[in-house]
């Protein structure tokens, strides 16, 4: 690897996008067979274990997925290890298995956040197996490699590196599709993610804890560095698979698109003004490229203050557990992105107590949040509502009316951090949360959330954030110059994003080729 010599702030190297010499292998974007051996051991794999795989067109659009295919889904537990939940893997469920016409979600309005904005809050939680969002990008990350051939089921463990969400989600695609994962994820996560994994995972050394806690990535990076030594190892990095951020181009942001499209139907002359979205990968951010070509919203993305990397290229420890940690993910579209906003791990955290107690909810109550929101509160894990207080950051900043509305969604439930806020009363609250802390938490962090630690991005800003990844993928681990460079084009990601048809077409020649439909 060389790098230009006049490389630097000030004189950025121009290196343009060429589709005509694009080697899509080298980020991981083939399309076709890669390897035609692994293709039959999977394809044999696959009919054997009766597995079919869902298109992303048809997680993106439930209603296409084949009759016979969601009348088979009817008698099979949505958290349960069958191979049919794959076509669950999407934003149209309930959450007793069943399918909605327009994805769960709750609006917020200005008695309980302030603002005048309504904010549009989908909820994670409705996912299969993990609660959780991050099952889809899981998907997303895996399905391209089997195939076309990259990835064999019979061979390789599916290493899943993470912070908690994704890992699960990786162990429970992992099982699906009859193959092995293996999560990687610190040691101070919730301990609700590790009760998950020891219900999911046979093997207990397929569960690695890495040091530290939410902002230390580093540390699982390098375990997956160790663990990559080993050949049948195949390590899928959510923050450098470009697959991640197309099955949220493609499916998320189609999910979302509809929520804005039916309340501006109801509300006439309503504006999608932003897309909210804490950067863990920054895979969902992804559905904010679409947000942004159709309907001009704004790309949000957020951050912990107390790890604010984007912000000030900055670094901490935080327990907004799912987000922000330390780096510069490589599939972030940094030049695309125009807003950021840092959020306190503290505000999450009190909010947190605040929205699972009877105390504050009364309060709420008494501010005029109606009922069908306070019974949605329960919904809001902590980076959900870190997403919800950077969307009220958000239109404060950019001065933003009922005409505005701001999307964002909620990663997980409060069901994952229950262990949290135990910690909470057994530490700040051990007095018990009162009246008095619920009234100081919600006039704090939603009626009196600032606009402090906001930046709308200009392009030496963006320039800035881009060129801070250098450290972590060039320097660290030797990701080639122009392949760092060529994500400042936009030409690039277009190409990316268009890729979603074509692997489609590859998993429809794929199911053809088991059968099992057919039989």
């Amino acid at each position: 690897m060389s790098t230009p010599s006049n490389a630097g702030v000030g004189s950025f190297t121009d290196v343009a996008f060429d589709a005509a010499t694009f080697d899509p292998d080298r980020f991981g974007l083939s399309t076709a067979v890669v390897d035609a051996d692994v293709y039959e051991r999977s394809l044999e794999r696959f009919r054997d274990q009766g597995i079919v795989l869902p298109t992303f067109a048809q997680l993106a659009d439930p209603s296409t997925i084949p009759d016979d295919v969601v009348a088979s889904l009817a008698g099979v537990d949505r958290n349960a290890a069958d191979a049919r939940n794959l076509f669950r893997c999407h934003w149209y469920n309930d959450l007793h298995g069943g399918t909605v016409d327009v994805p769960d979600h709750v609006v917020l309005t200005e008695a309980m956040t302030g603002v005048p904005s309504p904010i549009i809050v989908a909820f994670g939680n409705r996912f299969p197996m993990i609660g959780a969002h991050k099952v889809l990008a899981a998907y997303a990350c895996l399905v391209p490699r089997v195939v076309t051939g990259q990835y064999d089921p019979t061979v390789h463990r599916a290493i899943w590196p993470s912070t908690g969400n994704y890992a699960r989600g990786g162990v429970a695609i992992s099982r699906l599709m009859g193959c092995r994962g293996v999560a990687v994820l610190p040691e101070n996560m919730s301990r609700e993610r590790f009760e998950w994994l020891e219900a999911w995972i046979s093997d207990p050394g397929d569960v690695i804890r890495t040091t530290g806690s939410e902002s230390n990535v580093k540390e699982i990076y390098d375990a997956c560095d160790e663990l990559a030594k080993d050949p049948s190892n195949f390590i899928l990095n959510q923050f450098t698979e470009f697959a991640n951020h197309v099955g949220h181009h493609e499916v998320t942001s189609r999910a979302l698109s509809h929520l804005y499209r039916h309340h501006a139907e109801q509300h006439p002359g309503l504006r999608l003004a932003g897309f909210v979205a804490a950067s863990g990968s920054s895979g969902t951010l992804a559905a904010g490229e679409r947000l942004k070509d159709d309907h001009g919203a704004r790309i949000v993305a957020v951050e912990a203050v107390e790890c604010p990397t984007m912000l000030y290229n900055g670094y901490g420890e935080h327990n907004i557990q799912g987000i922000g940690d330390k780096h510069i993910p490589f599939i972030h579209n940094v030049m695309n992105t125009d807003v950021v906003v840092g959020v306190s791990d503290r505000a999450c955290d009190e909010l947190g107590m605040a929205f699972d107690t009877a105390e504050g909810r009364a309060r709420l109550s008494a501010a005029g949040v109606s009922d069908d929101v306070l019974d949605a509160l329960g919904h809001f894990g902590l980076s959900s509502i870190c997403n919800v207080v950077a969307s009220i950051k958000t239109a404060r900043e950019l001065d933003l009316g009922p005409d505005d509305a701001l999307v964002t969604v909620a990663t997980d439930g409060g069901e994952m951090y229950g262990s949290e806020r135990e910690s909470m009363r057994a530490g700040r609250y051990a007095a018990g949360f009162t009246d008095a802390d619920a009234e100081a938490a919600l006039a704090a962090h939603l009626w009196g959330a600032d606009t402090d630690h906001v930046e709308v991005l200009d392009e030496t800003g963006r320039n800035r954030i881009f060129n801070l990844g250098y450290y972590t993928w060039i320097e660290q681990h030797g990701v080639d110059f122009e392949d760092f460079e060529v994500r400042r084009d936009q030409a690039f990601w277009r190409h990316v994003q268009s890729m979603g048809p074509d692997w489609d077409a590859a998993i429809d020649e794929f199911n053809g080729r088991t059968g099992v439909r057919s039989a």
